[in-house]
This record gives C-alpha cells, sequence and structure tokens, in this order.
C-alpha cells in the first residue's frame, strides 16, 4: 500500500492479497459476549499498530466487559494475522460452538476509521504517527486510547487537544501509573502536606534520542515500510525499527529522534506525569529549564519554586519518583513505596482532605467514561502537558542551554531558536 493512496475508495480498489486483506463488518453475537452486558451498552473497539504493546492492550481489553474487539489494523501483515487470530480465537472459546470469524484486518488506519460501527479506537503505534491518527480518529466521531507520550511535539499534543475537544471525543493518554494505588496515594500525601512544603521532585527518566544512523537493509515484503515511515522522513528500511514477529524484544525505533523522544519520552511520559499530579499542574507546567551541567541531570523549575530533576536510572530499582518536603519524603516506584517518616505508609486521610480521581484499571475505566460521556483519569490535556515536560526537555537536551517556558502560551519566553523545536513538518502527504 503506497502511503500517497490517501482515499479509502482507492485502498479497497488496490487491496486484493492476503496481506492486505479486509474481513467486512461483522458483529460478535450476543452469545459470546457476557450475558449481563447489553448490546446497547457494549462499546466496539479497532487497535491500531499490533506490535507488542499493541497485542497487549488487545488481550487486556478483550478480558475488558462490555468491549467488543471488532478490527485491527498494522503495516506488517505477519503482526496483523496474529492480532486478528488473537481476537477470533478468543471470541471462539466463548462461544458454544467454539469457532468465530469476523475480526476484520485492515492495512490502512483510514479505512478502519470509515467504518462506521466502531465507537473507539486503541492506538499503540510507533510515537511518529500517535497525533495524525489520533486527530484523524476524532474527526471520524471515535473516542481514543493513546499510548504515551501522546505526541512527538508539543505543537501535536496541543492540536490533539483542540480536535478532541471540538468533536466531543473521550480521549485517554496511556500513562497508566495514575490508576495505580501507589502513585495515587503518593500524590494525594504531597497534595495533603503531609510531607510539608514540596522542595525537590526527582523522577529517574533515561536521556534524550539520537539521529537514526542505521544501515540500509532490504525490506521484508510482509512490511508497508513507507507506510510505516508515514509522515517521517524516508529512509531506509532496517529491521531494528521493526523487528520480525519472532523477535521476542521491544524494537527500538523510539531510541531514534525521528519515532520518538528516547527515554525522556518514554519514561517521562510516566513519571513526569506523577510529578505533574502531586503539584496539581494538569494544566500547568515548569517555566525554567536546565541543561545537564556536567553530569546526566536535567532541571526543571515551576513558579512556586518546586525544582524536579531528571535522574539517570542505573538500574530498574532506579525508576522511581521521589518527592523531598520540608517534613517528609517519599519514594514510590511501581513495585514499591517508602516514606520518611515510616509510618506516613499508614496514613489515614481526614474527611476535608484533598481526594483525587480513583481508578484502579485505566482501561475500564476509559471504557466507563465513554459510557458516561465524562473526561477519564488521564484525559488529552493531562497527556498533552506530561508530554510538553517530555519534549521541552528534549530541546533543552539539544541546544545545550537554560530556557524559560510560558506554560500559558506553551512557548519559550523570547527565544525563536527554541520556538522553532516545538512543531516538525510531515512528509507529504500527511498532514494534521
Amino acid at each position: 500500500m503506497n502511503s500517497k493512496k490517501v482515499n479509502r475508495r482507492q485502498f479497497l480498489k488496490t487491496a486484493g492479497g492476503a496481506a492486505a486483506a479486509i474481513c467486512f463488518p461483522h458483529i460478535v453475537p450476543s452469545s459470546v459476549l457476557a450475558a449481563e452486558t447489553p448490546p446497547s451498552n457494549r462499546i466496539t473497539l479497532g487497535f491500531i499498530g499490533m506490535g507488542m504493546q499493541g497485542t497487549d492492550l488487545e488481550k487486556l481489553f478483550l478480558n475488558e466487559r462490555g468491549a467488543e474487539v471488532v478490527a485491527v489494523c498494522d503495516v506488517d501483515s505477519l503482526k496483523l494475522e496474529r492480532a486478528s487470530n488473537i481476537a477470533e480465537q478468543y471470541y471462539a472459546g466463548h462461544n458454544d460452538k467454539g469457532t468465530f470469524k469476523g475480526c476484520a484486518a485492515y492495512r490502512d488506519f483510514r479505512d478502519l476509521l470509515a467504518r462506521d460501527d466502531i465507537d473507539a479506537v486503541v492506538i499503540a503505534t510507533p510515537d511518529h504517527w500517535h497525533s495524525l491518527i489520533a486527530v484523524y480518529a476524532a474527526r471520524a466521531g471515535k473516542d481514543i486510547y493513546c499510548e504515551k507520550p501522546i505526541s512527538q511535539t508539543v505543537a501535536e499534543a496541543r492540536e490533539m487537544v483542540k480536535t478532541v475537544r471540538r468533536y466531543g471525543r473521550v480521549f485517554q493518554a496511556g500513562s497508566m501509573q495514575r490508576s495505580d494505588s501507589r502513585f495515587r496515594f503518593t500524590c494525594e500525601l504531597v497534595r495533603n502536606g503531609f510531607i510539608g512544603e514540596v522542595k525537590t521532585i526527582i523522577a529517574g527518566i533515561g536521556g534524550p534520542p539520537v539521529e537514526c544512523d542505521l544501515p540500509a537493509e532490504p525490506a521484508p515484503d510482509y512490511l508497508d515500510w513507507d507506510m510505516w515511515l508515514g509522515p517521517a522522513p524516508w529512509r531506509p528500511y532496517n529491521e531494528v525499527l521493526s523487528p520480525h514477529i519472532s523477535k521476542t524484544h521491544f524494537p527500538d525505533w523510539r531510541r531514534y529522534s525521528d519515532y520518538g523522544g528516547g527515554a525522556t519520552t518514554d519514561w517521562g511520559a510516566h513519571h513526569f506525569d506523577i510529578a505533574q499530579w502531586a503539584l496539581d499542574m494538569d494544566s500547568s507546567g515548569p517555566v525554567e529549564i536546565y541543561p545537564p551541567d556536567g553530569g546526566n541531570e536535567i532541571i526543571y523549575k515551576y513558579a512556586n519554586g518546586v525544582i524536579l530533576t531528571r535522574q539517570e536510572p542505573a538500574e530498574w530499582k532506579d525508576y522511581t519518583v521521589t518527592f523531598e518536603g520540608t517534613e517528609g519524603k517519599i519514594v514510590v516506584h511501581r513495585e514499591y513505596m517508602n516514606t520518611q517518616p515510616s509510618n506516613l505508609i499508614n496514613t489515614k486521610f481526614r474527611p476535608n482532605d484533598i481526594r483525587l480521581y480513583k481508578s484502579n484499571n485505566h482501561y475500564a475505566d476509559w471504557l466507563q467514561s465513554i459510557r458516561s460521556r465524562s473526561k477519564p483519569i488521564c484525559d488529552v490535556e493531562t497527556g498533552c502537558r506530561s508530554a510538553t515536560v517530555c519534549h521541552i526537555g528534549n530541546i533543552v537536551y539539544e541546544l545545550k542551554r537554560p530556557l524559560r517556558w510560558d506554560p500559558e502560551r506553551e512557548h519559550f519566553v523570547d527565544d525563536a531558536e527554541a520556538d522553532r523545536l516545538l512543531s516538525r513538518s510531515k512528509r507529504s502527504p500527511w498532514r494534521m
């Protein structure tokens, strides 16, 4: 499929082979789904990007009551077939007949979005595709779950907010630590002053991306390489960017600046997100950013004086967020939480204390928000602001000098060179 074939009719005309096979709309019979979920309350889902993360998300949503996976999409025909089989085998196992066919498979996300019977989409492509697909999805009337970071630039993130709001869509960013009780409890302790006045936050997050210098390799016939690149600059294929389905390691595209933001946006979209939540900065951000000074740390300063430091983790146990206040300290990780004083971990909140949005399941929270037409725990504005902290950090890395940031205008202060890095051009014919 050539990315220049931009409309649905042209795609349907040319997609005849097995690699581009399309199964036409098929709704799962009610007997396959939980009997207590009425048809009017089911949410039909399409998945775009069926690599390792997309496949994991597909399996998670298959097990969510009231969700129905009806379509999958990928530019890799092997991953596409695997994803379709996963859904069909799942529904066959919940069907009295023991068989099921009907999960549609698409090579072009626009054909999936053109279906009127799909309520919402899950986007798990490489990062350079996130914003464009999300904008197209919102315009098509779909609710959206988008992997983090939601964008590759600050400008993209803001455009996503504008489009989601304009079309009244429910958007959940995949910063799923907000649905982890340890991180929520930490943020509530900080918000309610249990460690006194917050002075510093240290986030264990890796560094920025690099330019792609991988050698050229022949593109495999099962992969539409031009479509994989999409809006990114053209370059020859290399398996590191899109490995064969048999490989068990994650692809390393995020390391390269044309496709991702390095570890800064990978873990930053999680840990910076928690820092923002604890500081009640979901609609704002830092005002100054400082590059590393002989070490590997980058420093953000907020208007209230709080210092947020990005620190390179040495090993898994160091992927933490540490809050230091005038009366205590909290270190939180996905597997543990430590406090000083130690009894802080047993805190019982008082009736008038601030309590934060409670979600113990990031995926069910999105589905419920779709039903209620309310904002989920990690709404598009939240995802935008967390991604922005990551992106302006990478800009500081690139320019190697301090920058001042205006979080209200979302521009650097009196710095045209830095402002130019808030957006980037897209390869034709892809436009927001």
